[in-house]
C-alpha cells in the first residue's frame, strides 16, 4: 500500500549570499518516514530542515503540506523570550490537561521544568525545545542535532521514544549510533543535490562511495571523450568546416558539461604534532577525591595513565567527567590524595565550552593573535608546528573559505566552531590532548578524519564523549561515573564497557534459576544432600568442554582483531568479530560460575 505524503518539496530554489544552496530541488516526506539527512557542515542540512518546517521561504519553488498535518521542528538555538520557566515554554501550545507529557519527557531528557529561563544553560534550553517538541507529538518530527548536550542515558531514552513512536522524523546528527538505531532512510546532501536512498544510516558510507566512484569514472570517460574530440578539432576542422559544425558544438557542450562538474570538497588537512616524548608516566592519581558543598563528586580514585594510553570518560551530565579531567591535569586541586604529573608534557586542550575562542574577533585575528601562534613582525603568518604558513592557507587547510577569515568567530555555527578550536591546538606540538566533547557538531566526515589521526598520535590522550561509536573507535580505557561519586575503569571503549558491566551481574542471573514445581520440601533436600540430579550431572560433565570451545573461540576472535589495520579495511568485519568476542566472554563468564556452583554442590 502506498504511503501519504506528509511533506512536498518541488523546483525549490535558494540562494544565500550570491551562491545557490540547492536549485530544482525535489523532495517528498512519506508517513512512517525515518529519515537521517546528512552532508558536510556548511553544505545546508539545517537550511534545508528549516525549508521543510517553513521557517525559510525559497526563492523559487512550492512547500506543499496537506491538509491537517501537523509539523515540529527542534531548532539548535530555540528562542525562549517572553517565558518565565523552561516547563512554561515546553507547555506552551498543549491543550490543557496535557502538561503532564512536557514532565515525562522532562524526566527522561534531565531537565527541571521550574528552572527559569534566564538561568538555564544553552543545554537545557535544548532539551526543553526537545520536550516541547515530543509533547506536541505531530505528524512530522525534523530534528536539527538533538543529541548534542544530552549524556548517553538521555541519549538511550531518546532513541527508545522514537523506536516507538508512529511519526515520521527527519534527523540532522553526527551520533552515527543514534542515526543506525533509528533510521531507515538517508537524504544526502552533496554539492546542492539531495539524494535519497532507502537504506538506513547503517549503509551511508557503502553507498556514497559507490556514488563518488560512479562519478569518477563519468568525469574520467567525459575527459578522455573532450581530449579525443579536441585532437580531432585541430587536425581536421580546416577540411571540414562546414559539415562538421555539429560537432564543434557538441565538442563546447562537453566542456561546458565538464566546466559544470562541482568538485567534492576535500576533508580538512588536520594532523598533530606529538613534540617531544614525554616520560612512560603520564598521570599517577592516588586516593583523589572531591565534593562541592554537599555534593559528592569522587570517592577516594586510583588510576595510572601510560603515554599511548587513550582514556574516555563517560556518565551522565552533572556527575562530574570534567572536574575529574582538570584534577588529572592538574588544574582543580583534589580534596584529598594526589595527583603527579610526568615529565615533558605538553599539554593541549579542545574546551566543549570553546571558552579559548574570542567571539567578536575574526578567524584571522584569532589565529595571528594567539601568542602560541605568532609570526613575529608578521600579521598574515602563524606558526603550524614550526614552519611559518599563511593565515589563509592555514584555514583553508580546515575547509574555511577567504571569505571567512574576516568574518566574526561569533558568526560561525557550531562546527565551524569546533573546526576553528581543533586548527589552533593542531598548530602546537603536544605530547597530552584533552578532549571535552570534541564530537559536538562536527560532522561525519570530519569524526572520521579526527578518529584516524587519534589513531596515529603518538602522545596520550584523554576524552570526555557521549559519542558512543566515537568512544568504541578511540578509547583503550573506559573510566565510568556511575553517581555518588563512583568511578569505576574498564578495559576497551564504550561496547567493551557494556559487555563487560553485563558480566558483573550475568553470574546472579545465572545461579537463580526460575523455580519449577516439584516434589514436597523434604524431598528437596533430601536429593540436595544426596548430591546432583542426573541432568546437573550429564551438564557438569559437559560444561568442561563448553567452556574450552569457548576459549578457543575466544582466542580465534582475539587473534583476528589484534590486526591494527582490521577496522580501516574491514569495519563490518570488525564491528561483527567485536560483538561476537564480547558475546562469547559473558557466555564463557556465565558457565564457569555455573561450573563453580554444581562442582561445589557435587563435592558437598
Amino acid at each position: 500500500m502506498a504511503r501519504a505524503p506528509l511533506l512536498q518539496l518541488s523546483g525549490i530554489s535558494l540562494t544565500h549570499g550570491g551562491d545557490p544552496v540547492f536549485d530544482g530541488l525535489d523532495l517528498v516526506v512519506q508517513s512512517g518516514d525515518r529519515v537521517a539527512l546528512v552532508g558536510r557542515n556548511g553544505s545546508g542540512k539545517s537550511t534545508l530542515m528549516k525549508v521543510m518546517a517553513g521557517l525559510v521561504e525559497a526563492d523559487r519553488g512550492e512547500r506543499v503540506l496537506p491538509p491537517g498535518v501537523t509539523v515540529g521542528y527542534m531548532e539548535q538555538e530555540p528562542d525562549l523570550a517572553g517565558f518565565a520557566t523552561l516547563g512554561a515554554f515546553a507547555a506552551s501550545g498543549l491543550p490543557e490537561g496535557e502538561g503532564y507529557r512536557v514532565a515525562m519527557a522532562a524526566e527522561g531528557l534531565k531537565f527541571d521544568p521550574e528552572t527559569r529561563v534566564e538561568a538555564a544553560s544553552g543545554g537545557e534550553k535544548r532539551r526543553a525545545a526537545l520536550a516541547k517538541l515530543l509533547a506536541e507529538a505531530p505528524e512530522l518530527m525534523l530534528l536539527d542535532e538533538p543529541t548534542n548536550h544530552l549524556d548517553i542515558e538521555a541519549i538511550r531514552w531518546l532513541e527508545a521514544q522514537l523506536g516507538e513512536t508512529r511519526a515520521a522524523y527527519v534527523i540532522i546528527s553526527h551520533d552515527r549510533a543514534f542515526l543506525r538505531a533509528l533510521t531507515r532512510a538517508v537524504l544526502w546532501i552533496d554539492r546542492g543535490v539531495v539524494r535519497r536512498n532507502e537504506r538506513g544510516f547503517g549503509q551511508f558510507e557503502d553507498w556514497r562511495e559507490t556514488v563518488w566512484a560512479e562519478e569518477d569514472l563519468a568525469r574520467h570517460k567525459l575527459d578522455r571523450k573532450i581530449r579525443a574530440e579536441a585532437r580531432w578539432a585541430v587536425e581536421g576542422i580546416s577540411a571540414r568546416r562546414k559539415r562538421n559544425q555539429g560537432r564543434v558544438r557538441a565538442l563546447q557542450a562537453m566542456r561546458a558539461e565538464r566546466a559544470a562538474l562541482i568538485r567534492r570538497q576535500g576533508t580538512a588537512e588536520m594532523a598533530l604534532d606529538s613534540g617531544q616524548v614525554s616520560g612512560k608516566m603520564v598521570i599517577e592519581a592516588k586516593g583523589i577525591s572531591k565534593a562541592f558543598g554537599p555534593k559528592l563528586i569522587l570517592r577516594p580514585f586510583e588510576l595510572k595513565i601510560l603515554r599511548g594510553d587513550r582514556v574516555a570518560f563517560v556518565g551522565p551530565n552533572g556527575v562530574g567527567k570534567t572536574t575529574l579531567l582538570k584534577m588529572l591535569t592538574g588544574e582543580v586541586a583534589p580534596d584529598a590524595g594526589s595527583v603527579r604529573l610526568g615529565t615533558n608534557l605538553e599539554i593541549a586542550v579542545f574546551d566543549q565550552a570553546r571558552a579559548a575562542l574570542d567571539f567578536s574577533m575574526t578567524l584571522w585575528d584569532g589565529l595571528v593573535n594567539d601568542p602560541e601562534m605568532a609570526v613575529s613582525g608578521r600579521s598574515d603568518q602563524v606558526m603550524v608546528r614550526g614552519v611559518p604558513k599563511h593565515v589563509v592557507a592555514y584555514l583553508k587547510d580546515f575547509l574555511f573559505d577567504e571569505a571567512q577569515a574576516r568574518a566574526p568567530i561569533g558568526s560561525l555555527s557550531g562546527g565551524e566552531r569546533a573546526r576553528l578550536l581543533l586548527a589552533r591546538i593542531m598548530a602546537k606540538p603536544s605530547n597530552l590532548l584533552v578532549l571535552d566533547e570534541p564530537t559536538n557538531d562536527l560532522d561525519v566526515e570530519t569524526l572520521d578524519l579526527l578518529q584516524d589521526i587519534l589513531g596515529e598520535y603518538d602522545g596520550t590522550v584523554l576524552v570526555v564523549s557521549h559519542d558512543r561509536d566515537f568512544i568504541d573507535r578511540v578509547a583503550t580505557t573506559t573510566i565510568a561515573m556511575e553517581g555518588d561519586g563512583r568511578a569505576v575503569t574498564y578495559a576497551g571503549g564504550w561496547s567493551d564497557y557494556q559487555a563487560q558491566k553485563a558480566e558483573s551481574v550475568l553470574p546472579d542471573k545465572v545461579v537463580k534459576p526460575a523455580a519449577k514445581p516439584g516434589p514436597a520440601p523434604e524431598t528437596k533436600v533430601r536429593k540436595v544432600a544426596q548430591g546432583l540430579t542426573f541432568t546437573e550431572k550429564h551438564r557438569l560433565e559437559a560444561l568442561p568442554g563448553i567452556i574450552e570451545k569457548l576459549e578457543a573461540e575466544i582466542g580465534k576472535l582475539s587473534d583476528f582483531l589484534s590486526d591494527p589495520a582490521l577496522f580501516q579495511t574491514a569495519p563490518d568485519k570488525f564491528r561483527r568479530a567485536s560483538e561476537g568476542l564480547a558475546e562469547r566472554q559473558a557466555v564463557l563468564a556465565a558457565a564457569e560460575e555455573e561450573w563453580l556452583m554444581l562442582e561445589e554442590r557435587a563435592g558437598a
